[in-house]
């Protein structure tokens, strides 16, 4: 029910209960209707047959020959009986015809009933028996009035119900789908927007639209939020700058101290301490230069230097670097002439970051090869999940929560990598694979 809900969408869900609304509403009213017509229908038979009666009994208790020729030709019909029940006189539609009903009231009173008669209609007749006292004897004088008009009206309304409904639902709902869309435009166009905004550009705002209603509101609101996450989050940038900043000089000199304490040959209790300590200001340092890059690249975009580089040397010189530090893997891939326009510094910490990445998880190979301005890094580790292929580039994610301090970096490498070579106009992917993983580099070549 709720993936219904999702895919029929507010537009379709509003116009589909204006049209079931105003096919319930126009359903019972027009049950009251054909109620309501029915009734003044079958009062107007009983009133034009009593009438008739009236007129008869009238004549018949004078002395006068009644006049027997229908009103309503076709429709209503005469018969005038003796005390024992044999018709003297009838209508002509009735010639030789019995009692059209058993009713024999007294004298001055009158009884109804409603009766098939044939004649031709298959509407059932309305009959109103009156008893009157003449000079000749008991009469009784029987008025039949066809319900044909009772019937013909009451098909009419079910017709028009039956066919008018339908179009009427069908106007309701497309009317109620073209005015709900007009009325949502405003929102569609915020959401394109907000669908825009991310961390690099906080200062763009909603639309907001010229009536003065509830989504402009909306809208409003909406920018006012986007006005506090935006102050906040330049906030956030200038704390994580000017922290990383100032701790870049005291990391340093930490840094050098600690490789004097590591080669002036100290005991072995101290050498692992001092060892440790140089160890752990080098990550430190790492970190910290992470921070202030990524500092740079949500305050502006990254600045690219931009130079003809030979992609080829870069990842020879990394091919070279694995095969000092990790002899025990085996190094695959081939590796073609490419030339691109970039920044070489930055081009080549990203090769480093997804090498020693790649490095981390291998288990017995590593595959650094280039071909046509793509370079692809990968191992034989374990695959990455089709779930994690895009959020191991956001910052501080590290899929393998279990694995040691020492064993992995702080979860930024990956981040710096793809917005180093976003700003070169390039795509850094992950691979679909079912066994090992592999990154992609994508970047456009000097012609």
């Amino acid at each position: 029910m709720l993936r219904l809900r999702r895919w029929l969408g507010v537009r379709m869900r509003s116009a589909l209960a204006a049209s079931l609304v105003v096919a319930i509403a126009s359903l019972l009213a027009g049950v009251v209707l054909l109620v309501v017509a029915r009734g003044v229908l079958i009062d107007n038979v009983n009133v034009a047959a009593g009438d008739r009666a009236t007129q008869l009994v009238a004549a018949l208790a004078s002395g006068d020959e009644p006049d027997l020729l229908p009103s309503s030709p076709g429709r209503t019909v005469v018969q005038i009986l003796d005390a024992q029940g044999v018709v003297i006189t009838a209508s002509p539609a009735l010639t030789d015809a019995p009692p059209v009903s058993d009713l024999r009231p007294a004298a001055g009173r009158r009884q109804q009933q409603t009766r098939h008669l044939g004649l031709g209609q298959d509407s059932p007749f309305r009959i109103v028996a009156a008893g009157v006292s003449t000079g000749a004897g008991m009469r009784t004088v029987l008025v039949a009035e066809s319900m044909d008009a009772v019937d013909d009206g009451t098909e009419a309304i079910l017709v028009a119900l039956l066919f008018g409904l339908p179009l009427l639902v069908l106007a309701v709902g497309g009317a109620t789908f073209l005015f709900v869309g007009r009325t949502l435009r405003p929102v569609e166009a915020m959401r394109r927007q907000a669908a825009t905004i991310t961390s690099r550009n906080l200062h763009t705002r909603l639309p907001v639209p010229a009536a003065d209603d509830e989504i402009a509101a909306l809208a409003a609101t909406m920018n006012t939020m986007l006005d506090r996450i935006e102050t906040a989050s330049a906030v956030q940038r200038r704390f994580v700058a000017d922290a990383s900043h100032e701790l870049r000089s005291p990391l340093a000199t930490i840094h050098a101290n600690a490789d004097l304490l590591v080669g002036a040959g100290l005991a072995e209790g101290e050498a692992r301490s001092a060892t440790r300590i140089h160890t752990e200001s080098g990550r430190m340092a790492k970190l910290v230069d992470d921070l202030l890059t990524l500092a740079r690249v949500d305050d502006q975009a990254l600045p690219v230097r931009r130079q003809d580089v030979d992609l080829d040397d870069l990842v020879y010189a990394e091919r070279e670097r694995v095969a000092l530090e990790h002899p025990e893997l085996r190094i695959e891939g081939s590796v073609g002439p490419a030339r691109v326009s970039g920044d070489p510094d930055q081009l080549h910490r990203v090769l480093r970051n997804l090498v020693d990445n790649t490095v981390r998880h291998a288990r017995q190979r590593v595959t650094v090869s280039l071909a046509g301005g793509e370079v692809i890094v990968g191992n034989d580790g374990p695959p990455i999940p089709a779930a994690d292929r895009e959020r191991i580039f956001d910052r501080f994610v590290r899929l393998d929560d279990s694995r040691a301090r020492q064993d992995g970096g702080a979860g930024l490498g990956l981040a710096i990598a793809r917005d180093i070579v976003t700003a070169h106009g390039g795509t850094l992917t992950v691979d679909d694979l079912a066994e090992g993983a592999a990154m992609r580099i994508r970047l456009p070549q000097e012609e």
